[in-house]
């Protein structure tokens, strides 16, 4: 009996180990519904951005639909950031990669000079990103 005591908070773990899984996989499937009329789209932990003709539009991942979605017209953008650990990094001199960090795409709109954080988990792909967007802005 003691050996099935010991045994069971790994089982505990197993379960919710699998119960995460199928959650991740579930935002992932609705991400996939949802990203079907973009021209380009990207899923993130911490958000997912999708880019038809123009406008941009990003939000958070959840298991049924994406929630605070926001769309912006590129028009109305005049720079892009790459923000790393609060600090604007060059996109031609991009750090190494290293642990797990802050990592957010910044729009900036030239009217009202209004901030838009688009957060990442990845470096490279934060950095593809902002290099993609800069290019579009400057058509």
């Amino acid at each position: 009996m003691l050996h099935g005591l010991m045994w069971f908070p790994l089982l505990g773990i197993f379960f919710w180990l699998a119960k995460a899984g199928y959650d991740e996989y579930q935002k992932l499937e609705a991400y996939k519904r949802w990203a079907v009329g973009f021209d380009r789209c990207k899923y993130d932990i911490y958000s997912i951005i999708g880019l038809k003709d123009r406008d941009l539009t990003w939000g958070k991942p959840t298991k049924v639909d994406p929630i605070d979605l926001q769309t912006f017209s590129l028009d109305q953008v005049s720079q892009v950031e790459l923000i790393i650990d609060n600090k604007s990094i060059d996109l031609t001199n991009l750090p190494s990669i290293g642990k797990k960090i802050d990592v957010r795409c910044k729009l900036i709109e030239n009217k009202n000079s209004t901030n838009i954080d688009i957060p990442f988990t990845e470096i490279p792909l934060a950095a593809e990103w902002a290099i993609f967007l800069s290019a579009a802005i400057n058509l």
